[in-house]
């Protein structure tokens, strides 16, 4: 992406790609010198320089990038998607790639390993089912119960995935809270995901 350019800035982020290695001040410099040197292997002279923001996804931060970014031809972000979305929206004159592909919202379960954990649909169903997410952990997004394809507490797409409602029963079980089970959850208000467009949340409290 960044090899028509001449000059070109790349911008880490301190916020979650530094917590899961992919995107912080040692991502920058190691992508910055792998830059340069297929630059130097192609013949090219290309000017390959560093930063790093705090977070991507605030406009406080975002300023810092004010002075400097109309000196570069184009800028790689190595933060998730809505990072390099809100870089390229505050400087509309600058060609903003991504350097990383955003997959999901997941937690880390050991070193080097992610799992994903929320959707973030907007419509929280945790208290419900024991803390365990049905929509972002059953294959089929399930909303009361498995379905016939879970086996010994696996699901059927694969033996290393686990069925999320045997998670949920198991869990509901050390709760001493089965009858929650009995509780029969309406479809989804998808409406709160993403039929009305890009989702915003406004906390009166917070805002100026």
């Amino acid at each position: 992406m960044v090899s028509p350019h001449d000059k070109v800035l790349v911008v880490g982020c301190g916020g979650c790609v530094t917590v899961c290695n992919s995107g912080g001040r040692k991502e920058v410099a190691v992508i910055a010198s792998a830059l340069r040197l297929a630059a130097q292997r192609a013949g090219r002279e290309m000017e390959i320089d560093e930063t790093n923001l705090e977070r991507q996804c605030d406009p406080e931060f975002l300023e810092e990038l004010r002075p400097v970014i109309g000196d570069y031809d184009a800028v790689l972000s190595l933060a998730c998607g809505a990072g390099v979305q809100f870089v390229a929206e505050r400087y509309l004159d600058q060609t903003v790639y991504p350097g990383l592909n955003t997959t999901f919202i997941g937690v880390a379960l050991g070193n080097g390993e992610w799992a994903e954990r929320c959707a973030a649909c907007g419509d929280c169903l945790l208290g419900v089912t024991g803390g365990i997410c049905p929509i972002a952990r059953c294959a089929k997004r399930l909303f009361n119960g498995p379905c016939g394809g879970s086996s010994q507490g696996k699901c059927e797409i694969g033996p290393g995935t686990d069925c999320a409602w045997q998670l949920v029963y198991d869990k509901l079980m050390a709760l001493g809270r089965l009858d929650r089970l009995e509780q029969f959850i309406p479809p989804k208000d998808w409406t709160t995901n993403k039929d009305g467009g890009p989702r915003k949340y406004r906390r009166e409290d917070l805002a100026i």
